[in-house]
């Protein structure tokens, strides 16, 4: 992946960029004629049954009219007082700027929305043109104002504690910063004149405003109802704003944030004290079960969704698409709880209008894990080829229950035209040997494997006290690269492997299990299991103190 790494001069006055270029932008982009629509994945957390608490993560695919399509930029300025709020803008500039390019030269309406900052271009044929617009004659109630909360919000715990600023400077650093800045003759707590040089402006098709009755009329003049909101910072501006995800959430417009080109001030000393990127996929994860669902820079430009520099978290990469077992909702939340703290989540989710797609499987050349929970899908040859790469490059894996048929046809049925089934997934890669299973109803009992006893994966797994809820998968023998860590047993029928590791042909850490009914993920047990499958295929030796304690802060959803 590339990066964009920043480094300050002595004198703390200005930004250093390099020529490198954030992830993604080395790759050749689509030209204003590659399509006239804007073809996207909106992610959204929605709720399995009412006042149930969990949530499944749902894509869905859109295709927008970019003439009826505005991106808003919020509050990408100059300079912030916050150090490292300046340097992770300053690395999102040059992609978004990408962004702004591609979306321009297909129709969609940009707009500059540096509030506060309005007076440097009083005279900028952008400003004018904004202020020009007719004002509607049907705005919203108080989309002049802040807004800080939306009635979906109120089922929620606000995930992050923002309530000391979100700075998260180093003191030291900090102290010369705000030097820096009263040097200039800038405000120490609000540095900000003019947005970002980094990104370009367009006199001629762009518009500069931070007003959310010109914005609304802009909107409403231009027959726009789908806005993308991108910028900083997540937990505040973004949100708060007039213009905000909020006031266009809550007034009918089909908003979207576009989560890996925005940031949150959050300080890591604050609840939930996970790392400020933790803190950054808390707050997304919160916009997308309440207020709005997102999507990513890739949609657009190809390549991978951006990931700063410094986020040095491993990528674990969910890919779920199976309809008996209800991962879709039961994953996130495993998630969620046991790797919020100290891994990048990502998720690959079947597409709901056609069985045999996983679209957005190309994340999988930065994941450092898959995580497989999917039956039988039959994929588009270069999807397939996508899984195939992924393999042979020795990446780790783990497979979850049908993962041991995951890209198989039922029944030897040919594959569709231009799709190709894997069946040899299981025994080439998992070490398994599906053939079948046993009756529905029995409980599984488990126990540990007398061929391994040692492995980080069992450390601090009770066996005694795990049951297995699902049908007993037929497994035996397992290929000779396999070592079984669990042994399952249902009466009056031979014992079977339900867990173990494999060192396939083509390297990587891969690790199965036939558990993984929706009852066995409220098993402590259980999650430990998996847990500790992840950090081992990750590479971390041994397992982790697995945490019982849901990701949310004590937060107030202040400015």
């Amino acid at each position: 992946m590339r990066t964009v790494r920043l480094h300050l001069d002595r004198s703390w006055g200005r930004i250093l960029m390099p020529a490198l270029l954030l992830a993604g932008l080395g790759q050749t982009l689509p030209t204003a004629g590659a399509g006239p629509k804007l073809d996207l994945r909106l992610r959204s957390r929605v709720e399995t049954a009412p006042a149930s608490g969990q949530c499944q993560v749902v894509e869905k695919a859109e295709a927008w009219e970019p003439t009826q399509t505005a991106i808003i930029v919020c509050d990408m300025w100059d300079l912030h007082h916050c150090l490292n709020a300046v340097r992770r803008a300053k690395e999102m500039a040059p992609r978004m700027d990408q962004v702004l390019k591609l979306a321009r030269e297909r129709g969609v309406q940009i707009i500059h929305a540096p509030s506060g900052c309005m007076d440097a271009y009083k005279d900028h044929e952008a400003r004018r043109r904004a202020i020009e617009t007719p004002r509607s004659k049907s705005l919203p109630a108080e989309i002049g104002k802040w807004c800080y909360q939306i009635p979906a919000e109120e089922k929620g715990t606000y995930p992050i504690d923002q309530s000391n600023g979100g700075e998260d400077d180093d003191p030291a650093e900090h102290a010369a910063w705000a030097a820096s800045l009263a040097k200039m003759g800038r405000n120490p707590k609000a540095p900000w004149k003019s947005q970002t040089e980094l990104l370009t402006i367009v006199p001629e098709t762009d518009l500069i405003s931070d007003s959310g009755e010109e914005i609304w009329s802009v909107l409403e003049h231009r027959g726009i109802k789908n806005v993308v909101l991108l910028g900083v910072h997540l937990n505040m501006c973004v949100l708060g704003r007039p213009f905000g995800l909020r006031q266009m959430a809550k007034n009918g417009r089909n908003v979207v944030l576009m989560r890996d080109m925005t940031d949150t001030m959050y300080d890591p000393h604050s609840a939930p004290r996970v790392s400020h990127f933790a803190g950054t996929d808390l707050m997304v994860e919160h916009v997308e079960k309440f207020v709005c669902p997102t999507v990513t820079s890739d949609q657009l430009l190809g390549g991978t969704p951006a990931r700063f520099q410094g986020d040095k978290r491993q990528h674990v990469v969910f890919v779920i698409a199976e309809d008996e077992y209800k991962t879709e909702t039961t994953l996130p939340v495993f998630a969620a709880a046991q790797l919020g703290r100290n891994y990048h989540v990502s998720y690959v989710l079947g597409s709901t209008t056609e069985r045999n797609d996983l679209p957005g499987l190309g994340i999988l050349a930065v994941a450092d894990t898959a995580v497989i929970s999917v039956r039988r899908r039959v994929l588009p040859d270069p999807q397939l080829a996508l899984i195939r790469a992924y393999v042979a490059g020795g990446k780790s894996l783990i497979g979850i229950r049908t993962a041991s048929h995951a890209f198989a046809a039922a029944g030897n049925k040919p594959a569709p035209a231009g799709h190709t089934s894997w069946g040899a997934f299981d025994p080439e890669v998992l070490g398994g040997n599906y053939h079948g299973h046993h009756k529905a109803g029995e409980k599984v009992t488990v126990e540990p494997s007398p061929m391994e006893t040692a492995h980080p994966i069992r450390q601090g797994v009770d066996a005694t006290k795990l049951v297995g809820h699902g049908s007993l998968y037929k497994v035996s023998p397992l290929a000779k690269t396999a070592t079984p860590l669990l042994v399952g047993t249902i009466p009056g029928e031979p014992s079977e492997p339900i867990a173990w590791v494999n060192a396939p042909a083509s390297g990587g850490r891969v690790f199965y299990t036939s558990l993984g009914h929706v009852d066995d993920f409220a098993d402590p047990q259980f999650n430990r299991l998996l847990r500790n499958a992840v950090d081992w295929t990750c590479g971390r030796g041994g397992p982790s103190v697995a945490t019982t304690e849901p990701p949310v802060g004590v937060g107030s959803p202040g400015k």
